[in-house]
């Protein structure tokens, strides 16, 4: 109970003096680690430990990208992940390699693994950055994205010729080609999985409406998909980032994405504290000149080469330097490959412990690094060609619409016919089925809940429709978007004035009863029978001014 109560308020108190001075929370995350763990006040004993829980969050957040990214636009990206991606990661080992191999001098293995390991930068830093700053949608953030995803990727045949250095063969043994039949195996059972089954699960789920059947349900999709990839060699990250992008098009991904987001940034901060938490002061005492000239030497070198092979993808220079500076870190993945030489025989004691101070430092060296590359590019960026790109590139803001009932889908066909692209949430997992089927962007999920909102995009609503039959949830919705997204207009759809009146007090713009939708609609109707032209039936209702609509509420209220 003690180190929980010791985490959590370093945490707190780190993250809101490094945000108060606009370092960003990671940052405080690293130092709150530090002032913890062993190094520290030794509050934490076991860093080791608290990194592999907290490596739940890195899974977490890959699958938030996932869900992000439909596997059309994965598709697109294949010349950038597996082209440049590749390269990256080629190039980079090779040249840390050759560098280490001669500073160090260690043996060709040996510099063999440390330049592949330094090769790889850390997910968590490089992703959490770029969704913190809203840059995951620019294209030199999908461009650094594609460099980590391959990363990802090339980790699984890395852990595979550590094992096989050790032995001395490089030649691939029957057993291993087994093993490789039953990874490939496993991983196409895993998406036929995802793309057959995940979705019919969910909805026999979510038709209990049990909100913990729920929760449960989407972490039980996250961390199995983890661990079967992690069961064939693969990354658990990279198993959840496969199942957020099999969940990209479902109309479960908000809710799923809802339930699962406290988790990530619990256990992502988590992650961020045990990094700190493993700085050896000790190691770093010891051998201080060499930590710090090799953790220089990953920073720029892998700053250096990541601008070039970026400049070579065609990204402008400014977007190049983005990348070079995100991405010039070592990565997590350094510290597996690193105590897997280690406990092969490859690499001494002695060697590990530098190595891996080096990776600490590069990392909290990150945030840094981001500052002085955004203030490179606004001085090398022009800034007339930055915003007319904003200006082509923003899409139209499309409406919200809380409830996809009678009500709600007539809103959205209206809406539909006049071309204005609009978001529809329900709770009733028939209705959306059917919505979808009839081409309607209708999403499962409780609208009454701020991180619902927040997956769903509120906060770029041209305006919120709220056609809710349960009035309760209609009040905390509305206090709720007034709340967090106060300049979103809401319209709302009530019983009566009273209703109406308590919605309008909680911030909507416009609240309609629904006795006066009866009224006019019977109204319109009654004109048309006695033979009223249509040109005064317009004219009538558009002459419905405040006054009139005062008049029918008297009258409605006698």
């Amino acid at each position: 109970m003690g180190e929980i109560l010791s985490l959590l308020a370093a945490a707190v108190a780190a993250v809101l003096l490094f945000n108060r001075l606009g370092l960003g929370s990671v940052l405080g995350y690293l130092a709150a680690g530090v002032l913890v763990g062993p190094a520290g006040f030794a509050l934490v004993n076991d860093p080791d430990n608290m990194r592999h829980i907290g490596e739940f969050g890195v899974v977490f957040l890959l699958f938030m990208i996932g869900i992000e990214i439909k596997p059309q636009r994965l598709w697109v990206m294949r010349r950038l992940v597996f082209g440049l991606g590749g390269a990256q990661v080629l190039i980079t080992g090779l040249v840390l390699g050759a560098i280490f191999y001669v500073v160090l001098e260690l043996s060709f293995v040996q510099a063999f693994i440390v330049g592949f390991g330094f090769a790889l930068s850390s997910t968590a830093f490089g992703i959490q950055i770029l969704a913190d700053e809203n840059h995951l949608t620019d294209r030199w953030g999908r461009t650094s994205f594609a460099m980590l995803l391959f990363q990802d990727l090339a980790i699984v045949p890395l852990m595979v010729i550590v094992p096989l250095l050790a032995a001395g063969s490089l030649n691939l043994s029957e057993s291993m080609g087994l093993a490789v039949l039953e990874s490939v195996a496993i991983f196409a059972a895993v998406l036929v999985v995802g793309r057959y089954a995940v979705n019919p699960i969910l909805r026999s789920i979510a038709s209990t409406r049990n909100a913990d059947a729920f929760v449960a349900a989407a972490l039980l999709l996250v961390l199995g998909f983890a661990w079967a990839m992690d069961y064939i060699g693969m990354s658990m990250a990279l198993g959840a980032f496969i199942a957020g992008v099999l969940l990209a098009d479902s109309e479960y991904r908000h809710q799923v994405e809802a339930d699962v987001f406290p988790f990530r940034g619990l256990l992502l901060g988590l992650f961020f504290m045990s990094v700190g938490m493993t700085l050896d002061i000790a190691a770093l005492a010891v051998s201080w000149q060499i930590v710090l000239g090799g953790t220089a030497t990953i920073l720029i070198v892998k700053t250096i080469l990541i601008i070039g092979l970026a400049q070579l993808a065609k990204l402008s220079f400014v977007d190049a330097l983005r990348s070079g500076f995100l991405l010039s870190q070592a990565g997590e993945f350094g510290f597996v490959l690193f105590s897997l030489a280690g406990d092969q025989g490859l690499l001494d004691a002695t060697l590990i412990k530098p190595l891996l101070s080096m990776i600490v430092l590069s990392m909290v060296a990150t945030p840094f690094m981001v500052r002085i590359a955004s203030m490179l590019a606004d001085r090398f960026s022009d800034a007339k060609t930055e915003i007319s790109t904003v200006e082509e590139t923003e899409e139209i803001r499309p409406v919200l619409i809380a409830g996809f009932g009678r009500v709600g889908k007539t809103v959205a066909s209206m809406l539909k016919a006049t071309g204005i692209p609009c978001i529809a949430i329900d709770m009733n997992v028939d209705g959306v089925t059917q919505g979808r089927s009839e081409g309607y962007e209708v999403f499962f999920g409780d609208a009454s809940r701020p991180d619902v909102l927040r997956a769903v995009g509120a906060k770029h609503a041209r305006l919120m429709v709220v056609t809710l039959d349960n009035f309760k949830a209609a009040e905390r919705l509305i206090a709720t978007m007034n709340r967090l997204y106060p300049d979103v207009p809401i319209h709302a759809r009530s019983h009566n004035w009273d209703i109406a009146d308590r919605f309008e007090a909680l911030g909507s713009a416009h609240s309609i009863p629904d006795t006066v939708e009866s009224s006019l609609r019977l109204g319109a109707v009654t004109l048309e029978a006695v033979g009223v032209s249509e040109e005064e039936r317009c004219s009538l209702f558009e002459n419905l001014s405040a006054e009139n609509y005062a008049k029918m509420r008297a009258w409605e209220t006698r």
